[in-house]
């Protein structure tokens, strides 16, 4: 009598991806980049341009395109040496912040991308919740909690080539990119006056100020992606495969999303009484309920990309596990997350936008040392064996360099929050820090390079 047999699929850890799996081409690492830079967070972080900044639709057009534009090149450039060694990205970090230094961006992220399946459950839930009217009483949105993370761990388990040839290619992508165009031919359809502003809105910072707050909200959402980008870059057939896919990709859905989020506020406000709930406003473009239930069903790879990378980044802390008992702990955590955020009646709104600052000031400055390592001190010159054994314990013009832009970017943040600062300008806090840390790990790597140069000349001439 023959069974089915339930077979693990394959995995790959810390160790390089071997070269005749390094398959993906700039098409599907297109197709995954678009679908993860699509969703209903996206959307709900496109509202605060409105909501949040006063931003025309003119004006979220212009700063959702230069902001994806450059959060994806920073993306992009952050998978650069990881890819080309076949690692995950903190692996990767290892030549850069050492063995041991890399355990603590690890651990962070971790954290971070438990959180963000905190928050994607709780979007996915709520979702249904406002699709099926409740059909399932007041607790509909936490019974459905369970069913998606199922589905994520599923996910999960399966990796990142299954999801991207076997469900994306095939199926998932398509299916979103016609939700997307549906609720944009509507939204163009109800005639909004891209060039107005809202008198019911009053936005905490005006002019200049608005406009750069808003490029740094926009820049935060595909530059969020990057500790993870490697973990699935590694499989890409070249360098130029992973360049393209990423940034064209990233782009576009990223762009694409954070405008139909502020015409979703927009109309919304216009509405009487004014409606601020997004979800609500597509239900009320006269498209039924697809659109939004497609969307929802591909907002699992989002929350895939989290579970997935979490397992993967443990596995820098701890090689010798496998992925099936994070995968599986980081969903089910995430969904109690989840249900006690439902349960306190705390949707996505404020803890919202302020997890993504606090994302931002723990890994922006870190990708702006990366980015120096690996194209203005090393030039990509990393050896095999630096990703392993031969890594150094710490490295400390990293974390010198690292420290002072958190340090910076939550000075910026809690200036344009609470006021503490009065002498620091209303701006962005992503593209200064980034570009501090950057700066500072140049400088202090010839120092340090000096220093090893004078030391090792002390020992030649030595008798």
């Amino acid at each position: 009598m023959a069974f089915w047999k339930i077979r693990r699929p394959p995995e790959w850890g810390t160790e390089p991806v071997p070269a005749d799996l390094r398959i993906l081409r700039s098409y599907d690492l297109f197709i995954l980049w678009s679908s993860l830079g699509v969703g209903l967070l996206v959307l709900a972080a496109g509202t605060l341009l409105v909501s949040q900044f006063g931003l025309t639709l003119w004006e979220a057009f212009v700063v959702s395109l230069v902001g994806s534009v450059t959060g994806s090149v920073m993306l992009a450039a952050a998978a650069h040496h990881g890819s080309r060694a076949g690692v995950p990205t903190m692996v990767s970090l290892r030549p850069i912040l050492g063995r041991r230094g890399s355990y603590v961006p690890s651990f962070l992220n971790v954290v971070q991308l438990v959180l963000w399946t905190v928050f994607e459950l709780l979007v996915m839930g709520t979702a249904v919740a406002v699709l099926s009217n409740n059909a399932l009483g007041p607790w509909t949105a936490e019974i459905s909690v369970p069913f998606w993370a199922l589905v994520v761990a599923a996910l999960a388990l399966g990796g990142p080539l299954a999801v991207v040839r076997d469900w994306l290619e095939r199926f998932g992508i398509w299916l979103v990119w016609a939700s997307t165009a549906a609720i944009a031919v509507a939204l163009l359809l109800h005639g909004l006056d891209a060039g107005s502003r809202l008198p019911s809105v009053a936005p905490q910072f005006t002019g200049t100020p608005s406009f750069l707050l808003g490029l740094d909200l926009v820049v935060a959402m595909p530059v969020s992606w990057w500790p993870v980008i490697s973990d699935y870059n590694r499989f890409a057939r070249a360098a130029r495969d992973s360049w393209l896919g990423t940034v064209l990709g990233n782009t576009i859905a990223n762009t694409l999303f954070y405008v139909l989020g502020a015409a979703l506020m927009f109309l919304g406000l216009l509405l009487n009484p004014p409606q601020t709930d997004f979800l609500a406003v597509i239900g009320l473009l006269g498209l039924s309920v697809l659109p939004l239930l497609i969307i929802l069903v591909d907002e699992t790879d989002n929350a895939f990309a989290d579970v997935y990378s979490a397992a993967v980044s443990t596995q820098n802390l701890v090689p010798r596990w496998r992925q099936v008992w994070p995968v599986v702990a980081f969903t089910s955590v995430a969904a109690g997350g989840a249900l006690v955020l439902l349960g306190l009646g705390q949707g996505i709104g404020g803890s919202y936008e302020a997890f993504l600052y606090l994302l931002g000031a723990l890994f922006v400055p870190l990708l702006g040392t990366v980015i120096a390592d690996a194209f203005l001190v090393r030039r990509g010159g990393y050896r095999t064996e630096e990703f392993f054994d031969a890594a150094p314990r710490w490295r400390w013009t990293a974390f010198a360099s690292w420290l002072p832009g958190v340090a910076l970017y939550l000075l910026i943040y809690l200036e344009l929050q609470y006021g503490w600062f009065p002498w620091v300008p209303p701006i962005g806090a992503t593209l200064p820090s980034f570009a501090l840390a950057l700066g500072l790990h140049v400088g202090f790597s010839k120092i340090d390079a000096a220093r090893s140069a004078r030391a090792a000349a002390g020992t030649d001439t030595a008798p």
